[in-house]
């Protein structure tokens, strides 16, 4: 894992804590009612975590590979 993508999942961690801790809080002030800025916080920290760990990175399939040797002949 490089540098640049443990520091992404550190703050994707962050992010998700700190929704957690949101929508706990204002869950506890409103009677019942979490916070809208907490849930968003929640899924981008989901998909930044996702990204870090390498889930949406790039893998050609094998057809596309096997096009690319053509092209270079």
């Amino acid at each position: 894992m490089t540098t640049g993508r443990l520091i992404e999942l550190i703050v994707a961690v962050m992010f998700i804590v700190t929704a957690i801790w949101s929508y706990r809080r204002n869950r506890a002030v409103d009677g019942g009612y979490g916070s809208q800025g907490a849930v968003l916080l929640l899924v981008v920290g989901v998909i930044m975590a996702i990204q870090a760990l390498g889930g949406l990175d790039y893998h050609p399939s094998e057809s596309e590979l096997e096009a690319l040797k053509g092209q270079g002949r």
